[in-house]
């Protein structure tokens, strides 16, 4: 009797462990197995969440069949208690064991919301987006400028910003002047530090910059400036020969001016070539932006047209009246004006003047360009009267 107990009893006890091998196999298998999502989505794991929380967030959105096995796969590997704050893109189909590495393997967040602080030649201004998980690109929220009398900061950007999981960049536009990128970070409210001395101008890469809340700026204007000596140097290692430049602070100086005279960049390395050729033939560079910077010396724009007195006065800036470059850079120049100072067009062209496209004519005499000029003043005057 006793043996036929224990046999029955080993017999059942048997049973178990393969019922017991056989779900733990067919969790295994639900936890690995493609997920029942049908589109992407941004999963937000606040501070303090627990993976009961998020699993249960998950089940809510139809990104897991089983918060149970999912809450049950992550400690069995171990990383229960690696969950990470941010938010994620979670993509289509994705396993609990592909979600539960996304949310605990660190590193920025892949979605939800950034904030860009955009410092421009004319304005600056802030712009909140967020990505839409379903088409991979960014939507706006809220845009203003920090800078305007009275504006006070939208509540969709306070309530963004204060957020763990947002990212923050700083854009830099190409042709920006050394003094706006100082001015435009004071407004970025994320950064401390204060900057008691504006970098040389020319020598700051205008460049997107990841930021993060308590960033010195000085520390950010230091990397801008060593990007831009990288850039600076490579360009003048591959310049042209015979150019009539002499060391790297002098095609900075050409870069700069190429950057302020178009923003056509199919045009740069015609424009460069233009100041090439009137450098070699000694001809003065005769161009608006570098008497414009003599005036404001980069602090703004100038806001009107030049005064006939202003392009007669001689100063270090004045290329109507001096000969040769500036003594510096009127603007941080990019790195598409960089390679064209140092490796222009190969043409004749010795003029250029705006074509009302946006672009310019150019000419090789100074016929050419009279009548260049004559078709501008014509449509300066039809639009007036418009």
């Amino acid at each position: 009797m006793w043996r036929a107990i224990a046999s029955n009893a080993l017999t059942l006890s048997i049973v178990i462990l393969i019922a017991v091998a056989g779900l733990i196999g067919w969790g295994q298998s639900q936890y690995a197995a493609v997920g029942p999502l049908s589109d992407p989505i941004c999963l937000r794991v606040e501070r303090g969440a627990t993976m009961t929380s998020v699993s249960a967030d998950l089940e809510a959105r139809g990104a897991v069949s089983s918060p149970r096995i999912f809450r049950m796969g992550a400690d069995y590997a171990g990383k229960a208690a690696e969950l990470k704050a941010g938010s994620f893109l979670v993509p289509e189909g994705a396993s609990m064991a592909e979600i539960v590495e996304i949310v605990t393997r660190g590193g920025q967040s892949t979605c939800g919301t950034e904030i860009v602080y955009r410092i421009g030649v004319t304005r600056i201004g802030v712009q909140v987006r967020e990505l839409d998980p379903a088409t991979s690109r960014f939507v706006e929220v809220v845009a203003f400028d920090p800078t305007e009398d009275g504006v006070v900061a939208p509540e969709d950007y306070v309530e963004r910003r204060d957020r763990v999981d947002t990212r923050f960049r700083v854009a830099l536009a190409e042709g920006v002047t050394s003094w706006q990128i100082v001015e435009g970070l004071k407004a970025v409210d994320v950064m401390t530090g204060d900057v008691a001395v504006v970098p040389p101008e020319g020598r700051l890469a205008p460049d997107s910059y990841e930021v993060a809340v308590g960033d010195d700026r000085g520390d950010l204007l230091a990397l801008m400036e060593a990007r831009q000596t990288d850039r600076l140097e490579t360009a003048w290692e591959n310049r042209a020969d015979g150019l009539p430049i002499d060391t790297p602070e002098e095609a900075l100086i050409l870069a700069s001016i190429v950057e302020k005279e178009t923003g056509v960049p199919e045009e740069r390395g015609t424009v460069a070539a233009v100041f090439v050729n009137r450098l070699n033939q000694g001809m003065r560079l005769q161009t608006d932006p570098t008497v414009i910077y003599g005036v404001t010396n980069g602090r703004g724009v100038l806001g009107r047209g030049l005064r006939q007195s202003e392009l007669r006065r001689e100063t270090p800036y004045n290329t109507y009246v001096i000969d040769g470059l500036p003594p510096t850079p009127i603007a941080n120049p990019g790195v598409a004006s960089l390679e064209a100072a140092v490796n222009p067009e190969d043409s004749d062209f010795l003029f250029f003047v705006a074509d009302g496209t946006g672009g310019h004519a150019f000419a090789t005499t100074l016929a050419e360009h009279n009548e260049n000029v004559a078709r501008w003043r014509a449509i300066e005057a039809e639009r007036a009267n418009q």
